[in-house]
């Protein structure tokens, strides 16, 4: 299969920088680099150049894009040491928190950066991706990081680049609520007294099956809610209790804040 996608060095091969390789790596990527000590490869990675510290890249590999996927709390140690890629490559960041400015800090003023947001139904090529690129950013750089965030889901843009907080609070970590509703049902469908493997069917079934729901519908998730919710029935009286003034309303607004506070905590 020939590649369609250029030569990409990706900087940390956990479980997002891999969901984003195996999706590479299936549209058909042209021969690259992995710098990760101990990466968690996907399948047909085989190929792969991997090696464990920058110094280790190959002199006279040249990258389309540089692709940082390794955590916000590396970023000092590790994002220097590309810095002599500046020039002839993107650098594409999915980092948490950590700002263009801060990148461009450690890698020079004239590095073309675009910082990204995805979350981790990337894995399955259901994620949703939002980008910001940074000054100095050309179209077609901006077009290969718009491709290379594609093939794992939606990408949106936004030109503020503050705004990048709030969407990892709602979207970068939003998985996880997800996953804490369904753990909750199913272990309040315990306590009803359905059997362990039935709740557990029922409360993944039900957020994956209402999820589809929401994302084919035109309507809103206001209206979808209502129409599921006929008066005096059992939908209105579990929603009495979750919408009091001091539940889920509450708890969602406080969650999403805190979670962008830390986000604006990790910059630099």
């Amino acid at each position: 299969m020939s590649a369609s996608l250029p030569p990409i060095l990706l900087v940390g091969c956990g479980r997002m920088g891999g969901a984003m390789l195996g999706a590479w790596l299936e549209r058909g990527l042209a021969p690259s680099v992995l710098v990760d000590p101990a990466p968690r490869l996907p399948p047909g990675a085989e190929a792969m150049t991997v090696v464990g510290e920058a110094e280790k890249v190959p002199a006279g590999f040249k990258p389309a894009a540089i692709v940082l996927a390794i955590k916000p709390q590396q970023a000092e140690a590790v994002v220097p040491r590309f810095a002599r890629f500046v020039g002839s490559s993107v650098f594409l960041s999915i980092m948490a928190g950590r700002t263009i400015g801060g990148l461009k800090a450690r890698l020079g003023p004239n590095a073309a950066v675009v910082r990204a947001m995805p979350n981790t139904p990337a894995s399955i090529r259901a994620g949703t991706s939002v980008a910001c690129a940074g000054p100095g950013v050309g179209d077609a750089e901006r077009g290969l990081c718009e491709t290379l965030l594609g093939e794992v889901g939606k990408v949106a843009w936004v030109e503020e680049e503050g705004l990048l907080d709030a969407v990892t609070a709602v979207s970068g970590s939003g998985p996880a609520y997800v996953f804490l509703l369904a753990e909750l049902l199913e272990r309040a469908g315990r306590e009803q007294g359905l059997p362990a493997e039935l709740a557990r069917l029922l409360a993944r079934r039900t957020i994956s099956g209402a999820g589809a729901l929401l994302d084919a519908s035109p309507e809103a998730a206001e209206q979808l809610r209502a129409a599921v919710t006929s008066p005096g029935g059992t939908t209105e009286r579990a929603l009495s209790v979750l919408m009091e003034e001091k539940a889920w309303p509450e708890a969602v607004s406080r969650a999403i804040a805190a979670a962008t506070a830390r986000s604006r905590e990790l910059a630099g």
